[in-house]
């Protein structure tokens, strides 16, 4: 079997396993959401929201998993808590977020003209590649293209939550806050079928640089 194949593979097992874990780590937005519903007080919902965030990190170093990305979100959730705290505004609690769809948003089609899809340097990140891929023009494209899946969620979430924040509903956004990790998390799985069925069956040689006038990898798939 190809190495780099074997390698993507692995890659698309560790997506699948990040989408299960989604469903816990939306834990703590849950715990917000349903407490400030339920009380209206919030210093009670940030109190939870920061308790699961903490819970779900240690489940997570109890199970030897890695603890990146809860601890991660748990940044975010401590960040929300203390602009929430501050201005007395539980809708406050999800800016964090929104800024982070924000920044994909800009960010993200920027990359992909300059031809580094993000998806691409994560996934030479996971497999060791680093930028390898960039060789090969059919990879690249497939990159673009599984990219864009995973832009169109942060611009639906964007696109949601951003009135909903305006108009100062925080029940209603943390509802969608609370799906907005597993829609993400279905489309990177989504992306990357689509990077797979771009790819098809060509595998990248030696000869593949990115100097050539007409690359191998276009010639064979051609």
């Amino acid at each position: 079997m190809d190495p780099g194949a074997h390698r993507e593979d692995a890659t698309a097992t560790v997506v699948r396993r990040r989408l299960r874990g989604t469903l816990i780590d939306v834990a703590p937005v849950f715990g917000f959401t349903v407490s400030f519903a339920v009380t209206h007080r919030l210093a009670v919902a940030l109190a939870l929201a920061i308790a699961a965030g903490a819970a779900v990190c240690v489940y997570r170093m109890v199970r030897r998993e890695p603890v990146r990305r809860p601890l991660a979100a748990l940044g975010l959730i401590c960040v929300g808590g203390v602009l929430a705290a501050r201005t007395g505004q539980a809708t406050d609690f999800f800016l964090p977020g929104l800024v982070v769809h924000c920044v994909m948003a800009v960010v993200t089609p920027v990359l992909l003209v300059l031809g580094w899809p993000p998806m691409g340097l994560l996934v030479g990140a996971v497999t060791g590649e680093r930028t390898g891929w960039r060789r090969c023009r059919i990879r690249r494209w497939a990159f673009t293209k599984g990219n864009l899946v995973i832009l169109a969620g942060h611009l639906v979430m964007l696109a949601v939550q951003l009135p909903l924040f305006l108009s100062g509903q925080a029940v209603a956004l943390g509802s969608v806050d609370v799906i907005g990790p597993i829609v993400l998390a279905v489309g990177v799985l989504w992306g990357w079928r689509v990077y797979r069925r771009t790819v098809g069956t060509h595998r990248c040689t030696p000869r593949d640089r990115p100097s050539a006038g007409t690359s191998a990898c276009l010639e064979r798939a051609s």
